[in-house]
């Protein structure tokens, strides 16, 4: 199998290299240059149409695309340490938390990033930087959110870290690249960040 992947500040790829060092797992790799537009590259289309990182190449030729569909590829292959929950209501709360990062906080983000940014004018045919500039209110709520959930447990899902922790941790830290702070009224939020990015696992 091989991994294409894409180097730092992308959070997509930093999210499933974060879920396979958690898991002990070495992968062979493949970079990208987003920035170059080597995700869109003519070779790489033909391989993968939707022309997105990351993506996980089996052996037998298929592309399995999306970060929580590689993890959960892995997961079922290596369920130990269990990064999507051990029982039913651990999955669920999980899978709860997680949509929640990437259809609240995640979509914010996606917009500032792509109707604000200057590294994004070079490839966006028209930003709406009114638009853009909206949703920075929606991801200041969605981390107050978040915060009043980290005053009572110690990860996102409960007592253990698990792959809403990470999908949160990813788009938070691109969300601090692109300018948009941990509110400082997030006291929970901002010592959750701090002792989760102490985790090896964050430096991937």
């Amino acid at each position: 199998m091989l991994l294409y992947d894409a180097p730092m500040p992308a959070p997509n790829p930093r999210r499933v290299r974060i879920y396979l060092a958690e898991k002990g797992l070495t992968v062979p790799t493949q970079s990208l240059s987003i920035l170059a537009g080597e995700h869109k590259a003519p070779e790489f289309v033909a391989k993968y149409p939707a022309g997105q990182l990351p993506v996980l190449e089996l052996d037998d030729g298929r592309m399995i695309g999306e970060t929580i569909a590689i993890c959960r590829y892995f997961e079922a292959l290596h369920p130990e340490p269990p990064l999507f929950g051990r029982d039913p209501a651990d999955v669920a709360e999980i899978e709860m938390w997680t949509r929640r990062v990437e259809l609240t906080y995640g979509a914010a983000i996606r917009n500032i990033w792509i109707h604000t940014h200057p590294l994004t004018a070079r490839v966006v045919k028209q930003q709406y930087t009114e638009f853009g500039e909206s949703n920075r209110p929606l991801a200041h709520a969605a981390m107050m959110v978040f915060d009043t959930v980290l005053r009572k447990n110690a990860f996102l899902a409960g007592d253990s870290y698990s792959m809403a922790d990470i999908a949160l941790l990813s788009t938070l830290d691109f969300g601090l690249f692109i300018g948009v702070p941990i509110p400082d009224e997030a006291k929970a939020l901002k010592a959750w960040h701090e002792r989760v990015s102490a985790r090896p696992s964050a430096s991937a």
